[in-house]
C-alpha cells in the first residue's frame, strides 16, 4: 500500500508531501486545483511497476527500464506534448522531483526529470521488487460503451485518449473470479447489483450488457450513471479489487443522482473496509456528507482527507484525519451558500 507521496515542482504543485491512509483517501478542490494531477501521478508510478513485473520473464527492476517505461508511463497516462511539460515553471533552473513510499519499503521509488526532459526520467531510488497487484483507475466517463475492440484499436493506432482508458478496459475484460473468493465477491457485488437491478455480463461478441429480471440491455442503452456502477461491479467480479489492491476514481459521482451517489458511498467505504486502498478526487459536497457519515460508524475503515488551494505561489495541500482539518474549500462553501440562500428565499 502506498503510505507517501512527496513531489516537488510538479504541474501546479510548487511542493506537497502527502501521508496516505491504508483505507480510504479523500481528495478535495475546485476545478483546476490539481485533484487528477494527484491520481494520476500515484496511478502512474505503481502502475508501471506492477506492468514491468508481469512481463515475461520479469528480473528485478532495473534503472535502465525504469528511465523509459517510467518516462512513457507518465506521458501516456498525462497526454502532454513532451514529458518536460509537467514540470512545474518557474524562474531559473528547477527540476521536477517525485517519490513514492509504501508499506513494503522494497517499492519505494524516487525519481526526476527537467522541463526540457522528452523520453526519460532520472531514477533516484530504485524499487528492490516489483509490484505485484495492479492498480485500477476509474476516469470520470464510463468505459463500458467503449469497451468493445478498444484496447486492440489504442494498441494498433495512436489515439489522443488518456492510458488509463486503455488499463482500466484490459482489467475490465479479465474473467471472472470463481472458488475460494467468490462468497467474498458476492457480498461485495450484491449492494451494487441491487442498486442497478441486474448484473454485468460480458458476451462472447466482446460486448457488456446489464442482465435483469426481464432480460439483457446492451450497455449504450443503460443509463451512464448504471454503466458507472457497472465498471466498480466488473472490477470486483474478476477480483481487481481484491488481494491488497488499489483504486483510483476521478469523481465518482459525476452523472450520478443522489441516490446512486449514496450507493456509491457505500460501496467505497465496504470496499476500504475489505482492504482495498482507495483514493478519490471529487468537488461534491453531497458525496463529502455521505462519505463523513459513513465514517463515523463503528469499524470504519482509516481515512484522510486533503485539501487543495490555489495561492499566488500555486497550489498548497491540507491533510489530516477529518474533513474539519481541511479548512474551507471555495466550491463546497458556494453550495452551503447556495442552501442558505434558498432557505432564505422559501422563509
Amino acid at each position: 500500500m502506498l503510505t507517501d507521496l512527496h513531489l516537488n515542482n510538479f504541474t501546479v504543485f510548487p511542493e506537497a508531501n502527502l501521508t496516505f491512509a491504508q483505507g480510504l483517501n479523500i481528495i478535495v478542490g475546485e476545478n483546476g486545483t490539481g485533484k487528477s494531477h494527484l491520481l494520476k501521478l500515484a496511478y502512474a508510478g505503481i502502475s508501471v511497476c506492477a506492468e514491468q513485473g508481469r512481463k515475461p520473464n520479469a528480473g528485478v527492476p532495473t534503472k535502465a527500464v525504469l528511465q523509459i517505461k517510467g518516462a512513457e508511463k507518465l506521458v501516456n497516462v498525462f497526454r502532454p506534448e513532451a514529458l518536460g511539460r509537467l514540470a512545474r515553471r518557474r524562474q531559473g533552473h528547477a527540476r521536477c522531483e517525485v517519490e513514492l513510499k509504501f508499506i513494503e519499503s522494497a517499492y519505494d521509488f524516487k525519481y526526476s526529470f527537467a522541463t526540457n526532459s522528452k523520453s526519460e526520467i532520472s531514477v533516484e531510488k530504485l524499487p528492490t521488487q516489483w509490484i505485484e497487484t495492479a492498480p485500477a483507475y476509474l476516469p470520470t466517463r464510463e468505459l463500458m460503451s467503449i469497451y468493445p475492440n478498444f484496447v486492440s484499436v489504442y494498441e494498433g493506432h495512436y489515439l489522443e485518449f488518456e492510458e488509463t482508458w486503455r488499463d482500466t478496459c484490459v482489467l475490465l475484460g479479465a474473467l471472472a473470479q470463481k472458488g475460494a473468493r467468490e462468497k467474498r465477491i458476492r457480498s461485495l457485488l450484491q449492494p451494487l447489483e441491487q442498486a442497478m437491478g441486474g448484473s454485468i455480463e460480458l458476451d462472447n461478441n466482446g460486448r457488456f450488457y446489464l442482465k435483469t429480471s426481464t432480460g439483457r440491455m446492451e450497455m449504450p442503452l443503460v443509463a451512464e450513471g448504471l454503466r458507472k456502477l457497472g465498471m466498480l461491479s466488473r472490477l470486483i467480479a474478476t477480483g481487481a479489487l481484491l488481494d491488497k489492491g488499489c483504486l483510483f476514481w476521478d469523481e465518482p459521482e459525476a452523472n450520478l443522482n443522489p441516490r446512486l451517489i449514496r450507493e456509491v458511498a457505500k460501496s467505497i467505504v465496504e470496499l476500504a473496509a475489505a482492504g482495498i486502498q482507495i483514493f478519490i478526487a471529487t468537488h461534491s459536497l453531497f458525496l463529502l456528507r455521505e462519505l463523513d457519515m459513513l465514517l463515523d460508524q463503528k469499524q470504519a475503515p482509516e481515512s484522510r482527507f486533503f485539501g487543495l488551494q490555489m495561492t499566488e505561489q500555486g497550489v498548497e495541500v491540507t491533510q489530516g484525519s477529518s474533513i474539519d482539518d481541511i479548512g474551507d474549500i471555495t466550491v463546497l462553501n458556494e453550495e452551503l451558500l447556495q442552501t442558505d440562500r434558498f432557505l432564505q428565499g422559501e422563509s
